[in-house]
């Protein structure tokens, strides 16, 4: 019998076992991180730990909600009605008590206020010069930006755009349609939610002033004429180029979103005349405007929503807002339809890292003035017309209920809701 070579044997074995351990090792280490991260298999059940993070890192819209109101307007017997002789002060807190939670709640909330805060003395129409005390209860109220552009901007001269500046700045409201400096921009621009939105205003100058500047029928110097946002009709083509100039500044400083508001039109019509139309297809066409509002007719016109035609975006346009507040009424002026006025809002969703709208939606809550006595004293308080309007307490005290329904009625009419 053949005698085996044990030693031979075992020195192959010493050889080979760890080459073979080796091996095993190595293969573990490439295969099985392999079938646990499954990174040649997309289709791995196990992979769900990527999806989940790619999915938690997608961008989610931002859903705004920008309310906007007409004119905010305080005539001679508003200032007697908000008047505390015991005091001596003046409080406009109450005149929006009722919409302030409409107000307050939005994203962005823009109101038109067609005046100036002058100083003493106090003064109505047709030079208006409105106590301080209104700025506090505009932003008291929820407001974010106040918009001066308007023919009744340059009642009291230079020093009263100015000071009006200063006054809203103070109350802690943002402020667009005309500045304290030329070297400020004509715009502003606020952060809400992330977004930047760019609000620019522009009001009309009267007709027939040539090469200089007349607003409300009266020139102005050519050093007010550089703090005010406003547009001839005589020179259209030119000056609407100018305030797309001003929408590209905006947009370059990094306006996200751009609501475009006009105090134009004329006064009392309900239906908008060729120059608001032509204006409206030049801000949709060719300025890229995401938002219009608009005002100055003191009753409300159409709202739509405007389609371009070259690009298909929708612009949601009000054509006026009518009047938020002011002494303009049926007994005062014999037109009811200035008592009557609506918080216009726009609900819309976008993304901010691709800059696209991807959602906007138009609607309104409209409003009514009421005027009545307490105590021998007029109280002036604007009513939302809502659900709750026949439980407001104003209209319980003033027995003016049915003069709210009938301006729901008129509202709804204009604005073709049923």
């Amino acid at each position: 019998m053949a005698k085996l070579n044990l030693t031979k044997s075992y020195e192959i074995n010493k050889v080979l076992i760890p080459l073979i351990i080796g091996l095993l090792v190595v293969g573990a280490l490439i295969v099985l991180p392999l079938l646990f991260s499954g990174s040649n298999n997309p289709g791995n059940e196990l992979d769900t730990g990527k999806e989940q993070k790619e999915e938690s890192a997608a961008e989610k819209p931002v859903n705004l909600e920008i309310v906007c109101v007409g004119d905010i307007m305080v005539h001679e017997p508003q200032l007697a009605s908000q008047y505390d002789a015991e005091t001596g002060i003046y409080d406009y807190n109450n005149n929006f008590k009722y919409v302030k939670k409409y107000i307050d709640k939005a994203d962005l909330a823009i109101g038109n206020f067609e005046g100036t805060f002058g100083g003493r003395p106090y003064s109505g129409y047709p030079a208006f010069s409105t106590p301080d005390e209104l700025a506090a209860a505009l932003k008291n109220t929820g407001f974010d930006v106040a918009v001066t552009a308007n023919n009744h901007m340059a009642d009291t001269g230079k020093a009263g755009v100015m000071r009006t500046l200063e006054v809203l700045r103070a109350a802690g409201l943002t402020t667009s349609g005309s500045r304290i400096d030329p070297s400020e921009p004509r715009y502003s621009i606020n952060k809400v939610n992330g977004v930047n939105v760019g609000v620019v205003s522009y009001t009309y100058e009267s007709a027939g002033s040539g090469a200089d500047v007349a607003i409300n029928g009266d020139y102005v110097s050519d050093e007010t004429a550089q703090l005010i946002n406003s547009f001839s009709y005589d020179k259209l083509d030119v000056d609407l180029e100018k305030i797309k100039t001003v929408i590209d500044e905006a947009k370059k400083e990094g306006a996200d979103i751009i609501v475009l508001y006009l105090h134009w039109g004329e006064e009392y019509q309900q239906v908008p005349n060729k120059w608001q139309e032509q204006i409206v297809k030049s801000a949709v066409e060719e300025m890229n405007v995401d938002l219009i509002f608009a005002s100055h007719t003191h009753v409300i016109q159409k709202m739509e929503m405007v389609r371009s035609e070259t690009t298909g975006k929708e612009v949601p346009v009000f054509y006026s807002m009518g009047n938020f507040i002011s002494n303009q009424r049926e007994e005062t002026v014999q037109n009811r339809y200035t008592e009557q006025g609506m918080i216009a809002r726009v609900e819309l969703e976008y993304m901010v890292g691709t800059g696209d709208m991807l959602s906007v939606k138009m609607s309104y809550t409209p409003t009514w003035v009421d005027k009545y006595k307490r105590v021998g004293k007029t109280v002036y308080e604007v009513i939302p017309l809502d659900e709750e309007m026949e439980t407001n307490p104003a209209l319980i005290e003033s027995g003016h209920l049915l003069k709210a329904i009938q301006a729901l009625e008129d509202i709804n009419g204009i604005l073709k809701i049923n």
